[in-house]
């Protein structure tokens, strides 16, 4: 076993003296694989409740994708055209969609709910190894209060089981921490494969998303310095795994875009040489700390500070300032880009939770006196529930209520194409407001506003001309369309567009409620879907 530095061996924490083995903890070993059944029951219902729209990505840059690739016809965004996307996040749902297709199960309910089913699943792993990493560190307390964590923290309901290459991207983060010796408190435990698979792991997090390279620059250099065989690590695993793993992307892609595509490198050149994603919006800098990431945790940020300093686990907590640092640079901010620390900033209100009636040393004997007992039990059951009421009725309440209603539009329009009763579709929307091909299941004409980056500077796409002139817009468009079947779009804009669908003799057949309050422009309540009269 290789030696390191700097290594904490103590069994016992310091300042709060939990004991990190489970056999002198009156909490018993959990049974891992109970912990894991129980993450998966959770992220099952997890993936059921989530009915709500959050990012067009999980559905443009994933499933529209993974829909294509297997039944020939969706829509590719702009971003495969320039390839600075891999297939290799939606080739894992292409599978799905081709194992669903074989036992004709390519219906409604499925091709809508599988998705989210096996990302779940996904979800799982990575809550069962934020237990066992919490577990190596800390001991079984801890662990048991980082799961509640992770379980009822509302973003993590929210957006875990969504298909956003983020989600993927956090899972393969937590298992890889794991694994990595440099975050071990003691290395003697370690196998000699571990640190293999942590590499492995977090190169395939950065074949999902080049921007995890984030994560492990920092994580990398820590190994390096703290190891002391550092020309193996470099020369016989660092280069040979990352060459192994990134090779097969390449394959992958090479396959998929039908010539040699360096996605890593047009996505560099994209984000980073050329602010492209500054063209979706800006904030400023301090946003990931005064707003971003703050809203994330919610109210487990002052358990999640008490946490760190009580801790003192400077690595992982430097870790959570590093990436959100990093993040802080680019101008285009936005809550999915930091959710793989969100699991490392909920391990730590794990352990503060954990320290609140836990032993302490008042009597001279490690124990509490019995008053002391009962006031902090107090205390930590007023905790738990605190944190149980303001993020469980919000998780429900942003996963089945808030902006439902794009979601609701083609779930609907999937079964009425499914019966025969559609034949096209136009969305007078902002573009990729809702699900498209992979959720209506059929080869039907549809038309959406196109929105791709100009390389003219201030040059308005087809969604912000329609937003700012919608009569106007649809008035130029009508002269040049087949007029569709069914016309969906926000109450919003179907106020300003009352004489135009009159005049082409257009009604209203169905209505979802959308949103109570606005999100980045004008209230959107509700979706409404117009078809012609007598049809």
């Amino acid at each position: 076993m290789r030696q390191r530095k700097n290594l904490d061996v103590s069994s016992t924490d310091s300042k709060t003296n939990i004991p990190k083995s489970s056999k002198n903890n009156k909490f018993t070993h959990p049974s891992l694989k109970k912990v894991f059944f129980l993450c998966l029951f959770v992220r099952f219902v997890n993936a059921f409740l989530v009915q709500t729209y959050f990012n067009p990505d999980e559905h443009w840059q994933a499933l529209e994708v993974a829909h294509r690739i297997s039944f020939g016809y969706g829509h590719l965004t702009w971003e495969w055209e320039k390839g600075i996307r891999s297939y290799l996040h939606p080739v894992i749902f292409a599978g799905l969609y081709k194992v669903l297709a074989f036992f004709h199960l390519d219906k409604p309910w499925f091709m809508i709910r599988t998705p989210r089913l096996l990302q779940s699943i996904f979800s799982a792993f990575g809550d069962f190894y934020l237990f066992k990493l919490s577990q190596e560190i800390f001991g079984d307390r801890v662990a048991k209060f980082a799961l509640f964590a992770q379980l009822t923290n509302w973003f993590m309901f929210f957006c875990i089981t969504r298909t956003l290459s983020n989600s993927l991207e956090t899972v393969l983060t937590v298992v890889s921490l794991y694994y990595w010796p440099c975050i071990r408190p003691t290395a003697s435990k370690i196998s000699r494969g571990s640190r293999k698979w942590a590499l492995a792991t977090a190169a395939l997090a950065c074949a999902i998303r080049p921007t995890s390279a984030i994560t492990w620059i920092y994580i990398g250099l820590l190994e390096l310095y703290l190891t002391r065989d550092k020309l193996k690590f470099v020369l016989l695993e660092v280069i040979p795994i990352g060459t192994l793993i990134l090779g097969f992307t390449f394959l992958v892609d090479r396959w998929m875009y039908g010539s040699w595509v360096l996605v890593p490198l047009n996505f560099l050149k994209f984000n980073f040489l050329s602010a492209g994603g500054d063209y979706y919006g800006t904030h400023v800098w301090h946003w990931y700390f005064s707003q971003g990431f703050t809203v994330m945790v919610f109210t487990f940020l002052p358990f999640s500070l008490a946490g760190i300093f009580k801790s003192k686990q400077w690595k992982l907590s430097g870790l959570i300032a590093w990436c959100l640092a990093i993040y802080s640079l680019l101008g285009h901010k936005e809550f999915r880009f930091v959710l793989p620390v969100l699991p490392i900033a909920l391990m730590f209100s794990g352990y503060w939770l954990a320290t609140i009636g836990g032993p302490d040393k008042s009597n001279g004997q490690g124990k509490r006196s019995p008053s002391s007992h009962d006031r902090c039990s107090g205390k930590l059951q007023l905790a738990v529930l605190f944190l149980a009421v303001s993020n469980i009725p919000m998780a429900f309440y942003m996963s089945m209520v808030h902006q439902r209603g794009t979601e609701d539009v083609m779930n609907y329009l999937s079964v009425e194409a499914d019966s025969g009763k559609v034949k096209s579709v136009l969305f007078f929307t902002p573009c990729h407001a809702t699900p498209y091909y992979s959720t209506l299941h059929r080869n039907l004409p549809m038309r959406f506003l196109d929105c791709t980056p100009s390389d003219e500077k201030g040059a308005l796409d087809e969604s912000d001309q329609f937003l700012v002139d919608p009569a106007g817009f649809a008035t130029e468009f009508a002269k040049n369309w087949s007029i569709p079947s069914h016309i969906v779009l926000f109450d919003f804009q179907e106020k300003l567009l009352k004489d135009f669908l009159a005049l082409h003799n257009l009604e209203e057949i169905k209505r979802f409620f959308h949103a109570h309050f606005k999100v980045d422009r004008e209230l959107q309540a509700s979706v409404a879907v117009y078809t012609l009269k007598g049809q």
